[in-house]
């Protein structure tokens, strides 16, 4: 089911619009999460024993390794992650398969017990696949937790009759049609965090219902952001939020067919050269935390953009309405004591609303926004060689 207003609309459009104009696949994607999460809620929930029993014995383990992996999207939802599983005393790295299959002998550590949790939208990604075939062949002790959106791709497939592996397959809502990776990377994380125990059942419902809420609030200053035309975005955040804001700038760019230069960093790592990118035609979107600490440098940066004059807007986003906002603050309801990781989910669909918004404004195609279509919803044209260890000459 989807999310729209009683005119059977998404984000001021139609559907038949959207349809046209080859945008119906992602607009229908990114409204209906705020319904899709309840059931990632419910599905965990009915899989909770076997959840348990897989991770329990590991996760009691002082020298368990955990590495969170996926490539492009899916690796950022290790980064937005592995914050709340090191808080939980857990040694937890995201290390992108990108990353693995090209170093492996960097990035994984033959000795040492190793969760490798691979997420994937198709499942099919050349790297991801590569990346649990390397484990198997260089980690002593490995287990393999998969998080997927397609039951027919290699990874939940590659999981099934295998003792030291569980895969968790999500709904079929969750699959995104699309080119951009939406309802997918909400599901994904938020079916991760829900498993880990970074968050509890009871933390869905109030992202749940700030997502619809905020689509249809936040809707004229989507549109105005829209009719600025900005070149440049900036999205900032700290802690887990610094994930979030790496998954919001691959959407603009990826849905504006790199029309839009989008960058991210965090607040404080910000300030280090890459502000030097800030013009009179940059927007920049400042992800608050809700965490005290973290969230007194977020604002510095914030006032510090504002006032430098710099930038054509600089925008808040806040789980906690306090004043000194301004009027370019976009504040959720009912989030004021939410973790990050439930913040990032409403977050995430402003910035998805904003891209696909931006994308139709350009006249492209958002189910399709690779104009010269060299850029695929599932990556082609990887070639993956067999590792023949550290002395491997092959490729000289």
């Amino acid at each position: 089911m989807l999310v729209v207003d009683k005119s059977h609309k998404i984000l001021g459009l139609g559907e038949e619009q959207l349809d046209k104009a080859g945008a119906g696949l992602t607009a229908r994607e990114v409204a209906q999460q705020g319904e899709v999460w309840p059931a990632i809620a419910d599905l965990l929930a009915s899989r909770r024993a076997d959840i348990d029993a897989f991770l329990g014995p590991l996760l009691a383990r002082p020298d368990l390794r955990i590495v969170l992996t996926g490539a492009g999207t899916s690796a950022f939802i290790g980064e937005c992650l592995a914050p709340a599983l090191l808080r939980r005393g857990l040694r937890a790295e995201a290390v992108p398969t990108t990353d693995l299959v090209s170093g492996p002998r960097l990035f994984l550590q033959p000795a040492v017990p190793t969760l490798l949790v691979s997420f994937g939208r198709s499942g099919s990604s050349p790297e991801s696949v590569a990346a649990v075939a390397l484990a198997d062949q260089l980690v002593t002790d490995v287990h393999h937790l998969v998080i997927t959106c397609n039951a027919d791709g290699e990874l939940y497939r590659m999981a099934q009759g295998r003792a030291n592996a569980l895969a968790l397959l999500l709904p079929d809502a969750t699959h995104d049609r699309g080119f951009a990776m939406t309802t997918s990377f909400t599901s994904m994380l938020l079916s991760a965090a829900l498993a880990f125990g970074a968050l509890g059942a009871d933390a869905v419902a109030a992202p749940s219902a700030a997502a619809p809420r905020l689509q249809l609030a936040a809707l004229p200053l989507l549109q105005a952001l829209v009719e600025q035309r900005f070149g440049r975005v900036v999205y900032l955040g700290s802690n887990a939020l610094r994930g979030l804001a790496r998954e919001a700038a691959l959407k603009l760019l990826e849905l504006t067919d790199g029309q839009v230069v989008a960058l991210f960093d965090s607040p404080l790592g910000f300030r280090h050269g890459p502000k030097t990118i800030v013009d009179e035609g940059t927007l920049g979107v400042v992800m608050l935390s809700n965490d005290a600490h973290a969230r007194r440098y977020d604002l510095d940066l914030l006032r510090e953009l504002r006032n430098d004059g710099r930038a054509g807007r600089v925008l808040a986003l806040s789980g906690i309405a306090e004043p000194g906002l301004g009027a370019d603050c976009v504040t959720l309801d009912d989030m004021a004591d939410a973790d990050d990781l439930a913040l990032a989910l409403p977050y995430i669909v402003f910035c998805q609303c904003y891209a696909l918004l931006q994308s139709l404004a350009l006249g492209l195609r958002p189910d399709t926004p690779s104009v010269s279509g060299t850029v695929n919803r599932v990556v082609r044209g990887v070639t993956i060689y067999p590792y023949q260890g550290e002395n491997d000459v092959s490729g000289r």
